[in-house]
């Protein structure tokens, strides 16, 4: 996995992907993910993608209310722009590296 950092310089696969994050909206800062700090981390590996999130999925406050449907909409959101468009495989975890999300082309 790759930390991601703003200013750091990336491969040209992982700023395609970046590029594409940066449409992403997180709905209660109405920034994009990138910039609202919640994409901790990425790796890509041919046509996988793994993505970790700056959230906890296990935390109470997190289930319920307006964190759970925010969160549920950025998850559906990589999922449209990147699971069997461009990757095969797209799995999305949690900082906890709990998965929140796997989308595998059968």
């Amino acid at each position: 996995m790759k930390i991601y950092s703003k200013d750091r310089e990336y491969p040209e696969e992982y700023k395609a992907v970046l590029n594409e994050l940066s449409t992403v909206i997180d709905p209660i800062s109405t920034m994009n993910i990138l910039d609202a700090g919640l994409l901790a981390g990425l790796d890509i590996d041919g046509d996988t993608l793994k993505l970790w999130l700056a959230m906890e999925s296990n935390a109470y406050y997190n289930m319920i209310g307006g964190a759970a449907i925010t969160h549920s909409k950025i998850i559906g959101d990589i999922m449209e722009r990147f699971a069997l468009v461009k990757f095969s495989r797209v799995y999305i975890y949690d900082m906890g590296n709990n998965l929140l999300a796997k989308f595998e082309k059968k």
